[in-house]
């Protein structure tokens, strides 16, 4: 059994969190402040002391020790507001009378500086005291000074200071209280800002948030734009790939149903052939267009491991292409990793590597690197090379270089159309050795 429930909202946890530490910051704050004004008060009173009793010596000293000759009665008590007492061997003198009984004792005693006097029990005599007592010559006569504090009223007055800022302490725990829900308030209405715009969002209203958020929301609110770019651009590539189905499947179905049709003519060997030719030319259509609905694009908590990827297909295409090498050049370790989907980077690696295996005279290198913000992928054969004319079609969908060759001229067309998902860029070059060299950037 739990003791405390989670909160379930963001106003509980700060209230559950902010208040009990106010409060118990304040308590501490409390109890500091009695300890410390009690030491100031204690040191205060035992300078007094101190001072007044130097002050006595000195008058007694002036007076060659002689007590009488000083003008004693309540004077010293009403100028002080302490009370003392002076012995000589030839005189006491106590003031106030009532505190005879405590301070005699005491100028008896052969204890020197600061003495406590507690639980005192006489009638017009206080029942705690602090005294300072000292004791000097004067022409070879001893002298005895006592100076006391009554620190009951001391202590009273402490205590109803100390009252005091407890009750001011509370005042302002009520305040840390409002101030904390005010705070609280204005602090989540961005939030509700948020909600509003997530619900027009929904209704159609809006098509993207632009609400002005707190700099802690703009990271949630540049996701949610983004996941909101993601799915229209899937929605895009959806129906661009069932319009380019549409299209392609078109005529050859045509072509079928006219074979079909035609019952004039006998369906022979030649027919068939035909017939074959057209609906493998269909299962290529969808099986390219498939590949293409299966794109991801950028996705949060999505990364390839590009090193590990990139053997795999080497390994399988050099197993394709036995009469050809496939090389590996990166400074990359086996662990590093790109925030791009895995079935993308294979890909734009298989479709460029297989390009590069079927056009090469003998060797293809894939060269992975990476800097800062840029992640680069080179392939380069040493086949015939593309003439500078036939370079700004490379992409194009449909587009072939050589019809004898197979293929369907959407391979570098599916690579332009994954990298351009993330912000990429391809550039068809000539490499060192005259083949074709193609440079694909993705920032990371």
């Amino acid at each position: 059994m739990t003791l405390f429930k989670k909160p379930t909202s963001v106003k509980g946890t700060l209230l559950i969190l902010l208040l009990p530490a106010g409060i118990v910051m304040m308590t501490i704050a409390w109890l500091i402040h009695g300890q410390l004004l009690e030491k100031m008060s204690r040191e205060f009173v035992e300078s007094r002391l101190q001072e007044e009793v130097e002050f006595l010596a000195h008058h007694i000293r002036q007076a060659d020790g002689k007590i009488d000759m000083l003008e004693t009665g309540d004077y010293f008590e009403k100028v002080f507001h302490h009370a003392f007492a002076l012995q000589s061997p030839e005189q006491t003198v106590i003031s106030p009378e009532p505190w005879r009984p405590l301070l005699s004792p005491l100028l008896k005693a052969e204890k020197e500086g600061f003495i406590w006097v507690n639980n005192a029990q006489l009638e017009d005599a206080p029942s705690d005291l602090l005294v300072y007592r000292k004791s000097f010559f004067i022409n070879e006569i001893p002298i005895s000074v006592i100076v006391a504090e009554d620190m009951r009223a001391l202590q009273s007055s402490q205590a109803n200071l100390h009252t005091w800022t407890a009750v001011v302490s509370l005042l302002l725990i009520f305040l840390l209280v409002a101030v904390t829900w005010v705070g609280i308030n204005l602090s989540m209405r961005p939030v509700a800002s948020l909600k509003a715009s997530l619900k027009g969002l929904q209704s159609g209203e809006i098509s993207r948030i632009t609400t002005q958020t707190p700099e802690e929301f703009k990271p949630l609110v540049q996701q949610l734009n983004q996941l909101l770019d993601s799915l229209d651009q899937r929605l895009e590539r959806s129906r661009e790939a069932l319009a380019n189905l549409s299209h392609s499947v078109k005529t050859p179905i045509a072509a079928l149903r006219q074979i079909l049709e035609d019952t004039s003519r006998p369906i022979n060997n030649d027919l068939r052939l035909e017939m074959a030719s057209r609906l493998a030319d269909l299962d290529k259509q969808l099986e390219a267009e498939m590949r293409r609905s299966r794109f991801a694009g950028p996705q949060i908590g999505k990364s390839a491991n590009p090193v590990k990827q990139a053997r795999e297909l080497l390994w399988m295409l050099g197993r394709l292409y036995q009469d050809k090498t496939f090389e590996l050049s990166t400074e990359l370790t086996e662990n590093s990793r790109w925030p791009i989907e895995e079935h993308d980077l294979n890909e734009i690696l298989g479709n460029i590597l297989d390009n590069a295996g079927k056009w090469s005279a003998g060797c293809v290198e894939l060269t992975l690197q990476q800097s800062k913000s840029m992640a680069q992928i080179i392939i380069t054969d040493d086949g015939a090379g593309v003439a500078d004319a036939e370079v700004m079609h490379l992409g194009q969908r449909g587009w072939r270089l050589d019809e004898q060759i197979p293929g369907h001229g959407l391979g570098l067309a599916i690579v332009c159309d994954i990298v351009a998902q993330y912000n990429g860029h391809v550039s068809f070059l000539t490499g060192s050795t005259g083949g074709l060299k193609v440079l694909i950037e993705i920032p990371v």
